[in-house]
């Protein structure tokens, strides 16, 4: 496995080894890896005969500075999950070589809808700085395929208008969430929460799984109301409890039979914040 710190030396060792190297695929993470992570290199080694891995906890798309402060870094650990993992290049750069001045960090993206509902509406700016970041890291690894998780399926789309905008041919493959045994949805920020955090963390899911299971064509106000107040009961500071048309996250009050739909949460348990999401008719 090759471990590089700055663009210059990664894109040189690329191109010198290509096409050798060809099919690239890029996993992109802020580091405190999980099993949700493995399961992305997993699949991008069963697809491609390069995988690129950069570990980069980008500032701009924190619009909560004590949340910056305080996310999870285990840098050592995540080189040697990714090393046993499938991993044949890791990036890791400083802020400074991916925004060596101000005006790096500023440009704007044109999100349309994607921006205003949901994570965009809760954490202003966060899509931008995502898009800031990705943008960066796929120019410089130029891969072949992209591999995102579901669970934060709102940032997915946001990069499937980025990959448009940039008018580039790497392909983005989304795989579906890692959970625990529990149902809780496998993230980095799980490690802020205590054990028993982690048992009360499980009600995000089983909530979702409750309206799924229960939901027709006119209950879902009724279902998410119950869900909502059973969730805050327990604990919780709901942000947003929503469903969703799949493929461009319109908001819906209403289930419709047979298309695909999703439903999306986004929560505080303590001083932490989780998202889930459930697919209905995938």
């Amino acid at each position: 496995m090759d471990l590089f710190k700055n663009q210059k030396d990664l894109k040189s060792h690329l191109k010198k080894m290509l096409p050798s190297v060809k099919p690239v695929g890029f996993v992109p993470t802020m580091g405190a890896l999980h099993e949700g992570h493995l399961s992305l290199l997993k699949e991008s080694e069963k697809m491609c005969k390069t995988t690129v891995s950069s570990i980069f906890v980008n500032p701009t798309q924190f619009n909560n500075a004590e949340d910056f402060q305080k996310y999870p870094k285990t840098l050592p650990d995540d080189i040697l999950m990714l090393e046993e993992n499938g991993c044949d290049i890791i990036f890791l750069p400083s802020e400074e070589e991916i925004y060596p001045d101000e005006q790096s960090r500023q440009k704007h993206f044109e999100l349309g809808y994607l921006e205003t509902i949901l994570e965009g509406k809760f954490r202003p700016g966060h899509f931008q700085g995502v898009c800031n970041v990705v943008e960066k890291l796929l120019n410089i690894v130029e891969p072949d395929f992209l591999f995102l998780g579901q669970k934060d399926f709102q940032q997915c789309l946001v990069i499937r208008r980025l990959l448009y905008l940039m008018n580039s041919k790497t392909k983005l493959i989304i795989c579906p969430i890692v959970r625990e045994k529990n149902g809780l949805a496998k993230s980095s920020r799980n490690l802020r929460l205590t054990d028993s955090e982690k048992q009360s963390a499980a009600d995000l899911h089983q909530s979702l799984s409750d309206i799924k299971k229960h939901l027709n064509p006119a209950n879902f106000p009724e279902l998410k109301k119950k869900a909502v107040s059973y969730l805050e009961k327990n604990g919780f500071k709901v942000e947003y409890l929503e469903l969703a048309k799949t493929k461009n996250l319109e908001l819906i009050s209403d289930y419709i039979p047979r298309e695909s739909l999703i439903l999306l949460v986004a929560a505080f348990l303590n001083n932490v914040r989780l998202i889930d999401n459930l697919l209905i008719n995938p």
